[in-house]
């Protein structure tokens, strides 16, 4: 267990995530440099990267970047 903390995604979450990176929609974690036990996350779909606003800890930051990519798969996945 890194700094990250551990998570395991569910198989819908997974399924999620390969159907995000097959169609080029990507999440990334990304630590901050002031403060490696808080992460951002970067979203990068078609062509441009947004970095969220807000920070997570340990084990949010995968719940989130889960969050998003079922947040996309839901709303591009016809």
């Amino acid at each position: 267990m890194g700094l990250m903390g551990s998570y395991y995604a569910s198989n819908r979450e997974m399924d999620a995530s390969e159907w995000c990176i097959r169609n080029k929609i990507f999440v990334s974690p990304i630590s901050d440099k002031k403060n490696n036990n808080k992460w951002y996350l970067e979203i990068e779909l078609n062509g441009k990267i947004n970095r969220s606003k807000e920070s997570f800890g340990k084990v949010v930051i995968w719940e989130k970047l889960y969050e998003y990519y079922l947040y996309y798969y839901n709303k591009y996945n016809d």
